[in-house]
């Protein structure tokens, strides 16, 4: 048997001491022992906050990004739910018109489209009976037995500008000559070597499809002509500059409607004056308007101020939904702004805490943990959201006050009660405290029924730029990243109001050097522009 060290500290001699003093070095050691007991508890604490972050910092890496949990089927009766809504629309009077016209709609997109589209430009090839196969037939006829799907590989042709020119000779002295030329089209670019259609493709391109000038670079040297991405950059930039008045007239729109979405992602801008290539810069997204006449407009600064959104919202009286950015809360203020929140933000933060919670207990058979009942309360709002979202505003708005709003109710109870029983500083604990202090604006969509329960409209319009990002993944100048502003504002504004992005490109290239009115201007906004 391995004998154990002895150790070194002595044992102090107590005999000699009274009664009083004995207490007194007791109450020594009882201290020093709470002491280390409570740097004890603070390292474990410590140790399992690092454990939880790095679990989802694991999650996030090599994980599947769903949001779904498995406990989000039987968390609650969802089929009482469908007995509420039902019970909910038999006290409605009959869907209107322009109900039924949503519903159909939503029906005819959710049904999967067989063939292709009759748009596309057919060709008729015909495969005939020889000669000798149809001798003595009575008569012959053709059936159509398939289509296939063809593919016309892109191609670059020059277009050669001829001017006619006329001369007039004067009558009365045949040295005076008068020239009249043909009216030739005015490029927007001015002197320019390649046509309004090449340059909407280079931007469709490279923003709505994030493929890099560098790529495209590439692709048009295989096409025969080399056309370089500095070339390219320029031309982006020059129709930023171009279509600026229009922005601005779209935003003076954008900020006549009552209710807009906001958010911001960051960008990387190498040169930009006062900061760092490596500091975090900002592009913000606005989405909304009149119902009619909706645009997504990015704006990019170096700031993310509560003045940059000061400046972006100056003359809007509405309704704002953002996630719980406080840069919002002044001018929210300062314009009488009602402000709502974002349940996809909140429901985000219980989803990492559900993934970066403690496998073991996890583990057990059975257990249902305090952020998979959260995300149960958020995804029966949802799962009302989703029955609604045929239903007219004001059939909107009674659903949510009547069956809503109960749930809302009991959430916030069940927040309040469990905040207290969760370790500060963890993962959900955070999810709690964020919800519970946003729960004024996240409350909020309940009050009309026009709101959404989320901000997605926002994230979704700016969730190109993303992407975009990770192929390009910074802008060089300022000028750069106004310009790529410029490109995703006039993109997402076109697939908001139903248009091609690439047609409507080109189109606003095709007018904008000529149009020096407002009437001329406002022709170019996309409820306003019909494209072959």
């Amino acid at each position: 048997m391995k004998k154990q060290p002895k150790s070194t500290m002595k044992t102090p001699d107590l005999s000699g001491l009274s009664a009083a003093e004995l207490r007194l070095v007791v109450a020594q050691f009882q201290a020093v022992i709470d002491e280390q007991s409570t740097a004890l508890q603070d390292a474990h604490r410590r140790i399992e906050l690092l454990e939880e972050m790095n679990r989802l910092l694991k999650t996030q890496k090599f994980s599947a990004s769903s949001e779904k949990s498995k406990f989000q089927l039987n968390l609650f009766d969802e089929s009482e739910l469908e007995a509420q809504l039902d019970e909910l629309f038999d006290t409605l009077p009959e869907t209107s018109d322009e109900g039924e016209g949503i519903a159909q709609h939503r029906k005819e997109r959710q049904t999967r489209k067989r063939g292709f589209s009759a748009s596309l430009v057919r060709e008729r090839i015909e495969h005939q009976l020889t000669e000798l196969e149809k001798a003595g037939a009575s008569k012959t006829f053709f059936t159509k037995v398939k289509e296939e799907l063809h593919y016309i590989p892109a191609q670059l042709k020059v277009l050669e500008h001829w001017q006619e020119k006329a001369v007039f000779t004067s009558e009365t002295d045949t040295q005076d000559e008068q020239m009249v030329a043909a009216q030739r089209p005015v490029h927007p670019f001015g002197k320019c070597s390649v046509t309004t259609a090449l340059i909407a493709h280079v931007i469709a391109d490279k923003y709505q499809y994030g493929m890099p000038l560098y790529r495209q670079e590439s692709k048009f040297k295989g096409l025969g002509q080399p056309i370089y991405r500095n070339n390219m950059a320029q031309w982006c930039i020059r129709f930023g500059d171009a279509a600026k008045p229009l922005l601005q007239l779209m935003r003076e729109v954008q900020n006549s409607g009552n209710y807009l979405q906001a958010d911001e992602t960051r960008l990387q801008v190498l040169k930009e004056d006062g900061k760092t290539a490596q500091s975090d810069k900002w592009m913000w997204v606005i989405r909304g308007g009149p119902p009619e006449k909706q645009s997504v407009l990015f704006e990019y600064d170096p700031s993310r101020a509560g003045s940059v959104a000061a400046r972006l919202l100056d003359d809007f009286q509405g309704v704002l939904q953002a996630d719980g950015y406080s840069g919002y809360s002044k001018v929210c203020q300062a314009n009488s702004i009602t402000r709502i929140g974002c349940w996809d933000h909140a429901r985000r933060k219980f989803v990492e805490a559900d993934k970066s919670a403690n496998p073991k207990a996890k583990a057990k058979k059975g257990t249902v943990s305090k952020a998979d009942v959260a995300l149960s309360y958020i995804r029966k709002l949802y799962r009302v959201e989703s029955s609604i979202a045929d239903k007219t505003d004001e059939e909107r708005l009674k659903a949510r006050q009547e069956i809503s709003a109960p749930v809302l109710k009991e959430f916030k109870q069940w927040l309040e009660k469990n905040a207290v029983k969760v370790m500060k500083g963890g993962m959900l604990r955070k999810a709690i405290d964020y919800t519970l202090n946003q729960w004024p604006y996240l409350e909020g969509y309940c009050e009309r029924g026009d709101l959404k329960i989320s901000n997605a409209l926002a994230e979704n319009a700016i969730r190109p730029f993303a992407i975009g990002r990770k192929n390009w993944l910074f802008a060089d100048t300022r000028k750069g990243a106004e310009a790529s502003a410029a490109c995703y504002s006039l993109i997402e504004t076109a697939k908001a109001n139903s248009l091609d992005p690439h047609a409507y490109i080109k189109h606003i290239l095709d007018h904008i050097a000529v149009a020096d009115t407002l009437e001329k201007l406002e022709a170019l906004l996309p409820w306003n522009v019909e494209l072959d």
